[in-house]
């Protein structure tokens, strides 16, 4: 039996001595490979130029203004250079002719060359009865025809005639479209801008003719959420009241907003209105319940929320436009419009300012305020052409056309 041990162990380390030695291994063997690195995740400019900011840049991104002449002024030029203010509004008051719409457009955009982000240039030309450009270039017929016609295709030119005027002279923003419903025959403010009686109309045609801005490489505003059609008071004046529910809103008013985050709205506008059956306390443009809850959870909306003016008679009759501000990017709002006032956008920057050394607002919460908004410039690439002169006749001639379908 020893005999038989010994043999079998003889023969284990012959074997075992037979077999190759594998080679040491060295940086050029195969066997050696390394593992890879980890990739590293690659940087966001947005958010990195949102780190870059100081409180000022950021804060003066979250308003658009007005301005009162038809030339660029020294309170411009303060918003500009000091607030580092995020856009400006256009209206009539602002419009006298070509060359001078030109000149102004051409003067903002040459303050702002140094500031970090470009600014909005904006203007309500939604066609019909609210026309900024109607004083010098030829107007579409009222959007109420675009329901009664019952053709998206015709839509779609309504809106590409509206976007092509504005990149003509190089605004970047229009607010429009409209996609109230007209539901209401007492109301004072809505009426032929709306596209129609019904959600379905209204959200067939506000949906093209917002697809017609956006080719234009003008960024389309969706107004009035969560609907103005059912008022009977005008906002501009007084704050209107509804008595819905938030079920009743769905299956009517918000359909056409619904529809619109579905197909990427980008940018909303809220209005002034109160919900006492939502929100008894605040109106949808101060409530965390609408903006927060409803707007952002329930229909998933992730774009830029603007206000309606805050210097409107809904909120200067009953606030003070400061805090009424404050409320508006406390409930979820991003961008605060005001288009009256030139001691305005002081009084909001400071209160903004306030709140947060006040840890009433979090830097966390401007960031994420801050950082929709340049993601939405960077989005529709915002830059400044010199703009040298419009072929006015070929855009009349465009528009001329859309409204001889329109019958």
């Amino acid at each position: 039996m020893n005999k038989l041990l010994i043999l079998i162990l003889v023969i284990v380390i012959f074997i075992s001595g037979c077999r190759p030695t594998r080679p040491p291994a060295n940086e050029d063997s195969p066997i050696a490979e390394k593992p890879s690195p980890i990739p590293e995740k690659a940087k966001d400019p947005i958010e990195e130029m949102v780190k870059s900011m100081t409180i000022e840049e950021k804060i003066g991104q979250l308003l658009i203004v007005g301005l009162e002449g038809t030339e660029i002024s020294q309170n411009e030029i303060y918003n500009i250079r000091e607030n580092k203010i995020g856009g400006f509004i256009l209206f009539s008051r602002n419009i006298a002719n070509k060359n001078q719409l030109l000149e102004l457009i051409k003067n903002l955009n040459v303050e702002n060359k140094d500031n970090k982000a470009p600014i909005f240039l904006s203007v309500d030309e939604e066609g019909g009865i609210v026309s900024r450009l109607s004083p010098i270039i030829n107007n579409l017929r009222n959007p109420s025809w675009l329901g009664k016609v019952d053709d998206k295709e015709l839509s779609f030119k309504y809106g590409e005639n509206l976007g092509l005027k504005l990149s003509s002279f190089g605004f970047n923003l229009d607010f429009a479209p409209i996609l109230d419903i007209d539901s209401n025959p007492s109301n004072p403010v809505i009426g032929n801008r709306a596209y129609g009686k019904s959600p379905l109309s209204v959200s067939d045609h506000g949906l093209a003719v917002m697809e017609g801005i956006k080719s234009k490489g003008i960024i389309p505003v969706a107004k009035h959420f969560p609907g103005h059609g059912d008022t009977s008071i005008d906002s501009h004046l007084e704050l209107p009241l509804v008595q819905k529910s938030k079920e009743e809103l769905k299956k009517n008013d918000l359909v056409p907003f619904k529809n619109a985050v579905d197909k990427g709205l980008d940018i909303i506008m809220v209005a002034h209105i109160l919900y006492p059956e939502i929100d008894v306390k605040n109106p949808s443009t101060m409530s965390k319940i609408i903006i927060e809850d409803l707007l952002r959870q329930d229909m998933g909306f992730k774009g830029v929320v603007i206000s309606d003016d805050m210097t409107m008679g809904a909120i200067i009759n009953n606030y003070r436009i400061e805090e009424a501000a404050f409320s508006f990017l406390k409930a979820g709002g991003d961008i605060i419009l005001i288009c009256h006032g030139e001691e305005n956008p002081g009084l909001v920057l400071d209160r903004i300012k306030l709140g947060i050394d006040n840890n009433q607002i979090s830097m966390e919460e401007i960031n994420k305020k801050v950082y929709r908004v340049l993601r939405l410039k960077d989005k529709y690439k915002l830059d400044y052409s010199d703009i040298i002169d419009v072929d006015i006749e070929k855009i009349n001639e465009d528009t001329k056309k859309v409204n001889n379908k329109l019958r």
